[in-house]
């Protein structure tokens, strides 16, 4: 599989933030870089790219040696892109989507659902008989919602996921 720069791009602004995008981009295609020399050259705090650095590195995405000072005694941490990892993060992030997607499933068949003419929302049969079956929104009756189609776009999406991560 092999993925765009707009893909990878995509990825990393969603599990940690479009903010972290310049830091990346200082990171690419370098090794063992101090995290004082990244925070010069995206122009941030050291507070601030230690921060970005920290949620790349919950995905696996950035990977640190660190070395002491000889001076001052201190840490310095050197970084490194891990742009392999990449794969990994989609396959987890589709992982997860898979199983929020069978836990809906699970919902959609084990309960019923009420939803009222305006759509303003939707309802299961507690909360319907909480309500007395009219809406909150707009006073208007609950009628039960026949949702073997939403039932049938969960399980395709289910499917393609499975096939996807059977790759």
């Amino acid at each position: 599989m092999k993925l765009t720069k707009k893909e990878i791009d995509g990825i990393i602004c969603r599990v940690a933030g479009e903010d972290v995008l310049p830091l990346v981009k200082a990171l690419k295609n370098k090794k063992n870089v101090s995290e004082f020399k990244l925070a010069e050259s995206i122009k941030k705090e050291i507070n601030l790219t230690r921060n970005m650095l920290y949620r790349l590195y919950d995905h696996n995405l950035v990977s640190f040696i660190r070395k002491k000072d000889k001076k001052k005694g201190w840490y310095i941490y050197y970084w490194t892109f891990n742009a392999s990892k990449i794969k990994d993060v989609i396959k987890n992030l589709k992982k997860t989507r898979l199983d929020n997607l069978k836990e809906r499933l699970q919902r959609e068949n084990s309960s019923q659902f009420y939803i009222c003419k305006n759509n303003c929302i939707r309802l299961d049969f507690e909360q319907s008989t909480d309500f007395e079956f009219k809406c909150p929104e707009c006073g208007e009756l609950l009628n039960l919602e026949d949702n073997i189609a939403k039932k049938k776009d969960i399980q395709k999406e289910i499917d393609r996921l499975k096939k996807e991560l059977k790759k």
